[in-house]
């Protein structure tokens, strides 16, 4: 069985101001070293557009009635402080929740087993009624409650490994007490939350606050020690990542230092829980990482993992 990859030009098509660190060369440099030779037996498919009610699973209809306005004024607006919206990003936002859809829905048919979603914008910031750092709709929140609500799962966790705090993705899922949110995050760091106390309405969320300067070492012991307890307990259906690769050590935004084996290896743990509790099933989806070479080189690693573990 392939590992599946879903993109779209779309997503190519939300065009942020020059300068600003979440660019479309972001998603170009992960699409070109995916089709290297050595990933030939990926087998890639153009994710589709997310519909209104897919997206309303975590987001409000105010919310979503918002976004579709500024779309129609056809005016470029800044939307947070750090978050634009140009002519191409509610397509862009609509085919990267498709992608996490899709992913769901492929690999609890039995399709595939292990799916990347390579996409942008990012979702993991974005909350129920407000889009944030970068992020506009909760890719993966919105994921996981679909694998709940249409496929009937009782048990889906989401693993968020972005340097940054998941913020919109706990406070989309903070009242779900079907999901299990991880998140390990350098802090203090922007946004400022994730803090240990942080639990959840179901103590359902793990939230694991590292030091600036943490090296691959430390975090393998933190997962080992901290997520796969937790994870194990959890026993999931099915494992969503959030997959930023930020923390890498040449990463422009954040203080940590990761290299690429740190991603494999953290690949490789998520997906003996997925082969021990979710008959495989593995969706990961593409957050942060501002350093081009090393967004490239972490995605391969990771990527490479995903395809070695698919049955």
């Amino acid at each position: 069985m392939s590992t599946l990859i879903l993109s779209h030009n779309d997503c190519l098509k939300h065009i942020e101001p020059v300068g600003h660190p979440e660019r479309v060369k972001r998603l170009e440099k992960v699409l070109d070293v995916l089709k290297l030779s050595i990933f030939n037996d990926l087998t890639w498919k153009e994710a589709p557009l997310a519909k209104k009610e897919q997206i309303a699973l975590c987001h409000s209809s105010d919310y979503i009635n918002k976004i579709e306005k500024i779309y129609t004024s056809n005016t470029p607006s800044q939307i947070d402080a750090d978050t634009y919206f140009g002519t191409g990003s509610l397509a862009a936002a609509k085919r990267a929740v498709g992608a996490n859809i899709l992913a769901v829905d492929s690999v609890i048919s039995g399709e595939f087993d292990k799916v990347f979603a390579a996409v942008r914008p990012p979702g993991h910031h974005a909350e129920n009624s407000k889009a944030m750092g970068f992020c506009i709709f909760g890719n993966v929140a919105i994921a996981a409650k679909y694998a709940i609500e249409i496929h009937g799962l009782n048990r889906v966790a989401v693993v968020d490994f972005d340097v940054h705090h998941g913020n919109g993705t706990q406070d989309l899922l903070w009242d779900e007490p079907r999901t299990l949110f991880c998140s390990m995050h350098q802090s203090p760091l922007w946004p400022g939350s994730g803090l240990k106390d942080e639990t959840g309405g179901f103590n359902n969320i793990i939230n694991i606050p590292v030091d600036p300067e943490t090296d691959g070492e430390k975090i393998k012991t933190i997962f080992n020690n901290s997520i796969l307890p937790k994870l194990e307990s959890f026993r999931p259906e099915l494992l969503i990542i959030s997959a930023g690769f930020d923390a890498h050590a040449d990463d422009p935004l954040a203080n940590l230092n990761l290299v690429e084996e740190d991603y494999a290896w953290i690949t490789h743990k998520l997906c003996d829980v997925a082969e021990k509790y979710c008959n495989g099933r593995l969706v990961s989806s593409l957050e942060g990482g501002y350093n081009l070479e090393a967004l490239a080189a972490s995605v391969a690693a990771h990527v490479n993992v995903l395809m070695e573990r698919s049955k």
